[in-house]
C-alpha cells in the first residue's frame, strides 16, 4: 500500500482524535484551567491538532523498526515505547520553541510541572506519551491495516479526508493572519502570549459584552483583536497590582 496514502489517513485520524483528547483534558484535568471551561486547544481554529497527527504517523513508522538486538520481549517493548515517547517529546519541544521564539506565542505551558524545560516539555508529559505509545502499539496498531484497506475501498471517504485537508489549509491562512497580530502585540508589550489563556479571556470578554463567539471561535467578535488584547492585558495588569 502507498506509504503516502497511509500517512495521509493517519495524520487525519490522529489530528481529530488528539483534539478530542486535549479538549477533555483541559476541561477536567488541566492546572492551567482552574475554572474548568471548555477551551479550543492548539493553534488552529478547527477541531484538529496537527501535532497529534504527526505523532501518530511517527508511532506508525517507529512500530515497524527492528529491535531484535535487545534480549527479552518486555525489554524490547519498553525500549520501543521509550523511543516513541522521546521522539514525540522532541517534536513537541521543536514546535513549542518555534512558536515561542518566532511568534512570541506559548501554545502550552508546563512551567508548573517539575523538571520542565522552558515550559515546553517535562518528564510528566513524556511519561504520558510513553503510556499513549503503549496503548497505540497494543490496541491501535494491529487494526490499522484493516482500517487502511477499508479506507482505500471506500472512495467516498477519501473525499472526506480531502475536504479535511482543504479546510485545514484555509484555517492555516486565517490563523497565521491572527498570529501576525498577536506577535505584533507581544513584541510591543515584550511578552510571550499564552495562547490558551488568551482564548479563555477572549471568550470571557465576549460573554461579558454579549458578543458572538464560543470556545471554538474565541477570536470572532466585532471589535479589533488588538484592541481586545490590550483591554485584557490592562485588566490583568491591574489585578496583579
Amino acid at each position: 500500500m502507498n506509504l503516502f496514502l497511509v500517512l495521509t489517513f493517519l495524520f487525519f485520524t490522529g489530528s481529530l482524535i488528539g483534539w478530542g483528547l486535549e479538549v477533555f483534558w483541559r476541561k477536567f484535568f488541566s492546572r492551567n484551567n482552574p475554572a474548568h471551561k471548555w477551551i479550543n486547544p492548539g493553534f488552529l481554529t478547527g477541531p484538529y491538532l496537527p501535532l497529534y497527527g504527526l505523532s501518530l504517523c511517527l508511532l506508525f513508522v517507529l512500530s515497524m523498526i527492528d529491535v531484535s538486538f535487545i534480549e527479552g520481549a518486555w525489554l524490547r517493548k519498553l525500549f520501543l515505547f521509550a523511543l516513541m515517547a522521546a521522539c514525540i517529546t522532541a517534536v513537541e519541544y521543536v514546535a513549542g520553541l518555534i512558536f515561542i521564539t518566532g511568534m512570541h506565542i506559548k501554545l502550552w505551558d508546563y512551567s508548573r510541572n517539575r523538571g520542565n524545560i522552558k515550559g515546553i516539555i517535562c518528564p510528566q508529559y513524556s511519561f504520558y506519551w510513553m503510556v499513549l505509545s503503549a496503548l497505540y502499539y497494543f490496541l491501535i496498531h494491529p487494526a490499522i491495516l484493516d482500517w487502511l484497506y477499508w479506507f482505500t475501498n471506500h472512495l467516498s471517504f477519501c473525499l472526506v479526508v480531502g475536504y479535511f485537508y482543504g479546510v485545514m489549509t484555509l484555517d492555516l491562512c486565517y490563523t497565521f493572519n491572527l498570529s501576525a497580530k498577536i506577535r505584533e502585540f507581544a513584541r510591543e508589550k515584550e511578552i510571550a502570549v499564552h495562547y490558551e489563556n488568551l482564548k479563555s479571556e477572549l471568550c470571557r470578554r465576549n460573554e461579558e459584552l454579549k458578543e458572538k463567539g464560543n470556545f471554538l471561535f474565541a477570536f470572532s467578535a466585532k471589535s479589533p483583536l488588538k484592541e481586545r488584547m490590550r483591554d485584557i492585558f490592562e485588566r490583568l495588569e491591574s489585578q496583579r497590582k
